[in-house]
């Protein structure tokens, strides 16, 4: 389900809207808050939810993972390098989910202006630039011979 944010908890840092990848988190400039503009192109990929240091981001659960009358809380504790989901079911019972913020080690990832620009054949290639080399496969990615190709009726 699409994020919402509270109000009273947001300060209007701005984080989630720099890390939206769909841009629809913006700031309101009357209030200073964040506020979802499109919920229903959220890709509900929560990484607002991860990035907000004031946990002012919330989530809907959908109905399959949480019955209604449920509510899910996000915690994001830098400290700890975690994210915690606590869902509480209408009858009481709750359930703790945590995960690490990241697999990687901090700065284990070259940002893009470190690496050295494509070259030559490489710009004709149909993989992404450094795209074998950071998914440590040297020899390249797997193609498929065009006389596998499945013909269609057109």
């Amino acid at each position: 389900m699409p994020t919402f944010v509270y109000m009273t908890k947001c300060d209007g840092c701005g984080h989630c809207v720099d890390i939206c990848p769909s841009d629809i988190m913006h700031i309101d400039k009357t209030y200073r808050r964040a506020y979802n503009i499109e919920p229903n192109m959220c890709w509900e990929c929560y990484s607002c939810v991860k990035a907000c240091p004031q946990n002012a981001i919330d989530v809907r659960g959908y109905a399959d993972f949480a019955p209604l009358g449920h509510s899910v809380r996000v915690l994001r504790e830098e400290a700890k390098g975690s994210i915690s989901w606590r869902l509480k079911f209408r009858d009481g019972r709750e359930k703790n989910f945590e995960s690490p913020i990241r697999t990687t080690p901090w700065d284990s990832i070259p940002a893009p202006q470190s690496l050295e620009a494509p070259q030559g054949p490489s710009l004709a290639d149909q993989s992404l630039a450094h795209e074998p080399t950071s998914l440590n496969i040297p020899e390249g990615l797997p193609t498929l011979a065009k006389a596998r190709f499945k013909v269609g009726l057109v």
